[in-house]
């Protein structure tokens, strides 16, 4: 195993985990990236190997630390999940993040978007994704020879990488996994829960009653066999024998 050492000068850089600017501007960018990120962890939650974050640092060249950008959302395949203050690429087997999401809001410019779309093409981001909920727009792109290029057809597409299925409806941006199950917000996913266990609470009393049925016919039945050994046992006091009769 080969160890990389780093000079005197990078070993005194610190990266910030924080850039100062906030995670998002507003309850709704918040809600679509939650939404995202938690949806996106829940899908690949039984892969060790796949890294989601919201709002995280990433650092892609070592010594430069003032070069970074912290994706909305971002999913990186071929490193372990766990804790990252930052996601500093030279510690990560130089793996750039693969996919990168980001929600559009008003307080957002032009500029600072288009210098964020340069970073992505420069540093190796596949797929990049922008969605704009006041506009209900979502736009594209993939990495084709090198550079990001626009995806012609976002209805209906499915990421290379993710399996996620995109669409636009009226209310706004669906995503759907790979065995076309809907992304939901954590009330969704808390509803259908409790309807799951009413549904199951249900079944256990279905069952308890078809138990409590069946020992009460076993009862009665058991009742019928006491009356009938009864009523032979009196009538061969009489002196008459029942299977006679």
């Amino acid at each position: 195993m080969v160890t990389q050492l780093q000079s005197p000068e990078k070993a005194k850089i610190i990266y910030p985990d924080d850039n100062g600017e906030p995670m998002s501007n507003n309850t709704d960018q918040f809600r679509l990236i939650v939404w995202i990120k938690e949806n996106l962890e829940l899908l690949f939650a039984d892969d060790p190997n796949v890294f989601v974050a919201g709002d995280l640092l990433w650092y892609p060249v070592e010594g430069k630390n003032k070069l970074c950008q912290a994706p909305d959302v971002m999913a990186i395949f071929g490193i372990p999940k766990g804790y990252r203050g930052s996601y500093q690429q030279w510690n990560e087997d130089n793996i750039a993040p693969q996919v990168a999401f980001e929600i559009w809001s008003p307080g957002n410019r032009l500029t600072p978007m288009m210098q964020k779309f340069q970073f992505y093409e420069r540093y190796g981001v596949e797929e990049y994704y922008l969605y704009d909920p006041e506009k209900l727009e979502l736009i594209g792109w993939l990495r084709v020879e090198g550079k990001l290029e626009q995806i012609e057809q976002m209805e209906g597409w499915v990421s290379p990488r993710l399996g996620v299925r995109f669409q636009l409806s009226e209310t706004g941006l669906e995503m759907f996994g790979p065995s076309e199950e809907p992304f939901m917000s954590f009330a969704q996913i808390d509803r259908l829960r409790k309807q799951a266990e009413t549904r199951a609470e249900q079944e256990r009393l279905r069952a308890e009653q078809e138990r409590l049925r069946a020992e009460q016919a076993e009862i009665l039945l058991e009742q019928e066999r006491s009356r009938s050994q009864a009523l032979e046992s009196r009538l061969r006091e009489m002196g008459i024998e029942p299977d006679r009769l």
